[in-house]
């Protein structure tokens, strides 16, 4: 059975499942439309094109490694990786991330999927947290310059 749904489906329950089961540090703001969201810090994300992140997930899995909890934002068309917070405050990898598309999240609001949303047009889960895993964000860079590098080499899209 999926461990999110012995918490239920109302805001508050699915804050719960993310507290307790997968450590995230979510809350409901504001409780009356009963948004989910996670202050980074504790946890950072890597947002990107989804067609970078559909090639990011695939390289990890390749690689043997876990790709941990990811977010679609369909309306976008964007991917977040909920990483560990070890990337290092360098304006170096900030200005490569940007140049590929994508953005280190290490502070601020990141909003997570929660339920009553219409499908297909908010947040929704490409891989769903079941405990408190999450990768090193190392590893997630790692893997987006290694598709990029292979972009590169076949002559980008």
């Amino acid at each position: 059975m999926d461990s999110s749904k012995q918490f239920g489906h109302t805001p508050l329950s699915v804050c719960h499942f993310y507290r307790k089961v997968c450590d995230l540090p979510a809350e409901v703001d504001p409780p009356h439309l009963g948004r989910i969201t996670l202050r980074a810090g504790r946890v950072c994300g890597l947002m990107m094109p989804a067609f970078i992140g559909s090639e990011v997930k695939a390289w990890m899995h390749r690689a043997g490694q876990q790709a941990g909890p990811v977010l679609t934002h369909p309306r976008s068309q964007r991917w977040t990786f909920l990483t560990c917070p070890d990337l290092p405050e360098d304006i170096r990898l900030f200005a490569e991330m940007s140049r590929l598309g994508v953005s280190i999240l290490r502070a601020g609001e990141i909003a997570l999927p929660g339920p009553g949303q219409r499908p297909g047009l908010f947040r929704a889960w490409v891989q769903l947290p079941r405990d408190s895993y999450r990768p090193p964000g190392r590893l997630v860079v790692e893997a987006i310059r290694g598709c990029a590098a292979q972009q590169r080499g076949s002559g980008g899209r």
